[in-house]
């Protein structure tokens, strides 16, 4: 199975990209996670993306706040699919982070989440790898059956208080 890689600008984005690789643990799926700044380690970053095909990558997580440019900087050094989470930060709640991750040039593009999207970074990776992973494509159908039987769960308990 092909692995994820996850890179962060900062550590301060760990908590975001935990929920990201408890995602990708659930589903068993191999990841491997490095902190690379677009701005401070440019040419650590570069390589990363340049050499993440012939490392076994299939999908690359990237994940920054304020100026947001990792995921673009990831992006235009590799054809795999790259996500960009933007992060929340100190100022204008994550806005941004999302323009500066969304907003990518013409063929050079970056799949973007909600801020703070660790999770669903994750499951759209799970998603693309799926397309050659009949196995890891069931692991999915039966997490998203079992989300839907956990919001109708929630459903009958709703039902069973407001009846009486």
């Amino acid at each position: 199975m092909k692995k994820v890689g996850i890179v962060m600008g900062s550590d301060s984005d760990l908590p975001i990209l935990r929920k990201a690789m408890d995602t990708l643990d659930a589903l068993q799926i191999p990841y491997e996670c490095h902190i690379y700044s677009a701005h401070r380690t440019p040419e650590e970053a570069r390589q990363f993306a340049r050499n993440a095909r012939a490392n076994g990558f299939g999908a690359i997580i990237a994940a920054a706040g304020m100026a947001a440019h990792l995921a673009g900087a990831i992006a235009a050094n590799t054809t795999l699919p790259v996500i960009g989470i933007p992060c929340k930060g100190a100022c204008l709640d994550g806005i941004d982070a999302l323009l500066s991750t969304v907003m990518m040039p013409s063929g050079i593009p970056v799949a973007t989440v909600a801020i703070n999207g660790g999770v669903n970074a994750a499951l759209l990776c799970a998603q693309i790898l799926a397309v050659e992973d009949s196995e890891l494509a069931s692991r999915l159908d039966a997490k998203r059956a079992a989300d839907a039987a956990k919001v109708l769960e929630k459903d009958a308990a709703l039902q069973a208080e407001i009846k009486n």
